[in-house]
């Protein structure tokens, strides 16, 4: 008698899950896109800066696009926070957006002269000096990162340590890190001026690029800019106060599956 064979035609994920022991490969994860929006560097105390911020969140409350929220990265006030008609006046302008809104401070949010002072009237005026948010799955950590050499330190507060935890607790997640100061040198003068403290510096570093972090997000420079942290990317907006002769801006950035990208619109004065 004949024995016939037959082939069975497996489907090939079958195939290669059988030799690799595991099950099919799953799906492709659902599109992550959304907008926010960055502003920084408002300077409130002067009028001239009050009247661009309130533009500004005109222009913002006005976007075609959905904005999932509005992160300032500090520098609120100039030198005021124990003013309350600045604070005031600084609340009553950004309470206006529609979208959440997320603080952090900078260097002239607190003062290098009397940071615990000040640090308790930030806290209890625009809230934490970290925090966190989530918006369509990506974790948002919000730091106030001055360094502790010049004279910015906060007593028994670590921001390396609460970024850390932060960190682990994302759990893979990914992350996008905003603060005010970069940890890079800053250009001007004709020269370059020293950024971080060494050890600060890598520490910081070596953190962001131990987890999931997609991008950094700082003002303070008054300047576009971008730099690269490791692997990750740093990008600095150019403020909304008008020093050094600028147009006022913010910046609107899309996520899309893991990438960021921006565009930076300028404020216009004229109605």
């Amino acid at each position: 008698m004949t024995r016939r064979r037959f082939l069975v035609l497996l489907p090939a994920a079958c195939v290669v899950a059988a030799l690799c022991g595991g099950a099919a490969a799953p799906e492709p994860a659902e599109e992550v896109r959304f907008c926010f929006v960055q502003i920084t560097d408002t300077h409130f105390g002067d009028d001239d800066h009050a009247e661009r911020t309130a533009r500004a969140v005109e222009m913002i409350n006005r976007l075609p696009m959905k904005v999932a929220c509005v992160v300032h990265t500090g520098d609120v006030v100039e030198d005021r926070i124990a003013d309350p008609n600045t604070v005031r006046a600084a609340r009553k302008t950004l309470d206006r957006l529609r979208a959440p809104l997320h603080y952090l401070p900078g260097n002239h949010d607190i003062s290098r002269l009397t940071p615990a002072e000040h640090a308790a009237l930030y806290r209890k005026q625009f809230g934490p000096l970290c925090s966190r948010a989530e918006y369509h799955g990506v974790v948002f950590l919000m730091v106030y990162t001055e360094p502790p050499a010049k004279g910015f330190a906060v007593p028994g507060f670590d921001p390396l340590a609460w970024l850390e935890k932060a960190l682990k607790a994302a759990r893979g997640k990914p992350v996008i890190v905003f603060h005010h100061r970069p940890c890079v040198g800053d250009f001007y003068g004709n020269r370059v001026h020293p950024g971080w403290p060494a050890e600060a510096r890598k520490r910081w570093v070596d953190l962001l690029n131990a987890h999931n972090v997609r991008a950094v997000l700082a003002g303070h420079f008054h300047r576009d800019e971008q730099y690269w942290l490791g692997r990750v990317p740093l990008y600095v907006s150019a403020p909304v106060a008008g020093y050094f002769g600028r147009q006022g801006s913010f910046r609107i950035y899309e996520y899309h599956n893991g990438r960021l990208s921006y565009r930076s619109q300028y404020i216009r004065m004229d109605r």
